[in-house]
């Protein structure tokens, strides 16, 4: 399953890079990215990630109501 792969070494960076001291900005890019990717698994496992799915439009909300730009959805 590669988007369940890619969402774990992203999540796997990002725990990198704030153990590296990186600045925000970078680690908010890694996040957004997280979020794309983690959409692109949810939407593989079909209904049963139900909860996953809500999670994730919760954040994508969030994310839209500060004005912060997340990557093509």
């Amino acid at each position: 399953m590669d988007e369940a792969r890619a969402v774990l070494e992203r999540v796997a960076r990002i725990e990198e890079l704030e153990r590296a001291g990186v600045a925000a900005a970078e680690l908010l890019h890694e996040v957004r990215a997280l979020l794309v990717e983690a959409e692109a698994w949810v939407r593989c496992d079909g209904p049963e990630t139900e909860g996953a799915r809500a999670a994730l439009e919760r954040c994508l909300e969030a994310l839209d109501r500060r004005g912060v730009p997340v990557h093509a959805r």
